[in-house]
């Protein structure tokens, strides 16, 4: 506990993106399809490098939103290059993302009210 910054801090960071990257996913295909690459290149633009997410990290989180139905996939080959597996938002998923958004506005909300309240007490 000693270690007030380090390895706790990192601790954190990765419990608050695993907590979260359901939602951040279905955030990024709510726009249109993409592929995984496409996905992580987003999520690193859109939060200046905050959020970055490996391969490793995205892939499982596509495939549980695949089978519960909440992504539907398809795949493109181009005459050159490599197939790409397209995700995008299935009806199941826009409401999915609808719930989420919710349940992290409330979350977001009754945290900020309670570090405010600790710094208004000092």
């Amino acid at each position: 506990m000693a270690d007030s910054g380090g390895s706790e801090r990192k601790g954190i960071d990765r419990e608050l993106r695993r907590g979260s990257l359901e939602l951040i996913v279905l955030q990024l295909l709510a726009p249109g399809e993409a592929y995984g690459y496409e996905i992580v290149s987003k999520l690193t633009a859109e939060t200046n490098g905050a959020l970055e997410v490996t391969d490793g990290t995205l892939y499982p989180v596509l495939y549980r939103l695949e089978r519960a139905a909440l992504v539907a996939v398809r795949w493109e080959t181009p005459e050159r290059g490599v197939p790409r597996k397209y995700y995008r938002l299935t009806d199941a998923g826009r409401e999915e993302l609808i719930r989420l958004t919710h349940e992290w506005s409330t979350f977001a909300k009754a945290m900020n009210k309670l570090l405010r309240r600790d710094r208004e007490a000092k």
